[in-house]
């Protein structure tokens, strides 16, 4: 081999990623999680908000707040969340003000794209986690929403960029649970199909609703949002492994009480589980007889839903009683596993990929 053929590989990865910023992006109902090319990895709320009025205008000094500012300022606010069970909120799925939602989404983009910080000179090509079944409209929502701040797009599933992002291509059901959804994916050294995957509604959102009703039933007296049913589960729920009290304040007409609301929160995270052991045995019982013990073994827990205490232990336990047997593995960073494997994704994509779609 000559001089010159063994620098030409080189010199055309130099060539593909000179001048372009790489971003993959996790897409959530609940956070958006960023990870870019030059080091850079940033997560934000997924809401938007736009002063109401004048007052609100002079206020604000801003036509567009984005993540824990816009939850902060949200009284002054027409507030949105413009993604529901993980895809976008649109006329084809009912949305009320599918116009504003589409708005938000975009602008809820371009403030991801935007913490990549991008220098002028960058091409941006950027690959976007989806639900694992998200229907075709939804997909070309989000294209749509992300032309506007990208040179270049791709979608991905989900837990396929997360399995992707850590190597774990071969014989591995990954759960990537999210607010909207818990998407399900079955890798076996391809890409995977729709009979590999499985897209559950029963995830962190599900979690908060089941939550908030219960207290309400339990404790009628007290006054709670749901957003302060989602801080108190992100900030003390467990499920298995662990026997301390969860006591929380609640206003009681405008005064502070504190509520013991350990049972609760406990058995309302549990039922999550028992869907989660019904989609893994959908993918194992329709895979390979001969594999489907690596199957069983090898399932990789990610999402932010999959930081609830104890839920690696509680599924194996469910899968001991139903399946006999499995061994589940958390994901070390649940905020950015998505993002990470769609970055990945974006830096293997071959140059040419990227220029079909510019």
């Amino acid at each position: 081999m000559s001089k010159e053929e063994k620098e030409k590989p080189a010199e055309e990865a130099s060539h593909k990623d000179h001048g372009v910023l790489y971003i993959g992006v996790d897409l959530g109902t609940s956070r958006t999680s960023v990870s870019a090319s030059n080091g850079v990895r940033e997560t934000l709320l997924s809401v938007v908000g736009y002063p109401r009025d004048v007052v609100s205008q002079k206020l604000l000094k801003k036509d567009v707040l984005i993540g824990e500012e816009a939850v902060e300022k949200r009284m002054s606010l027409n507030f949105y969340r413009p993604l529901e069970h993980g895809v976008l909120k649109t006329s084809e799925n009912g949305a009320d003000d599918a116009e504003g939602n589409k708005r938000a989404a975009t602008d809820l983009l371009k403030a991801a794209i935007a913490s990549a910080q991008p220098r002028t000179d960058e091409l941006v090509y950027a690959v976007i986690g989806a639900p694992a079944q998200a229907s075709i409209h939804n997909k070309k929502a989000i294209l749509a929403a992300a032309s506007e701040c990208v040179d270049s797009v791709m979608l991905c599933s989900e837990p396929f960029a997360v399995a992707y992002g850590l190597d774990w291509l071969e014989d591995v059901l990954v759960v990537d649970i999210g607010a909207g959804t818990a998407d399900l994916c079955r890798m076996h050294g391809t890409m995977p199909e729709d009979t590999d995957q499985v897209t559950l509604t029963q995830a962190g959102d599900f979690i908060d609703k089941a939550l908030y009703d219960a207290i309400k039933a339990a404790h009628p007296e007290a006054q709670f949002t749901i957003n302060m049913i989602k801080n108190i589960k992100e900030k003390f729920a467990y499920v298995h492994g662990q026997s301390e009290a969860i006591k929380v304040d609640l206003p009681v007409e405008g005064k502070p009480i504190e509520f013991d609301l350990t049972e609760l929160v406990i058995d309302n995270c549990k039922k999550i589980i028992p869907p989660i052991v019904d989609g893994l045995h959908k993918l194992i019982a329709s895979y390979d007889p001969e594999f489907q013990h690596k199957l069983r073994n090898r399932v990789l827990l990610a999402g932010g839903g999959s930081q609830i205490r104890g839920l690696d232990r509680a599924i194996e336990d469910e899968m001991k009683e139903r399946l006999g047997g499995g061994r589940v593995v958390r994901i070390e960073e649940p905020i950015y596993g998505g993002s990470n494997g769609a970055l990945k994704i974006a830096h293997d994509m071959p140059a040419e990929f990227w220029e079909k779609l510019k």
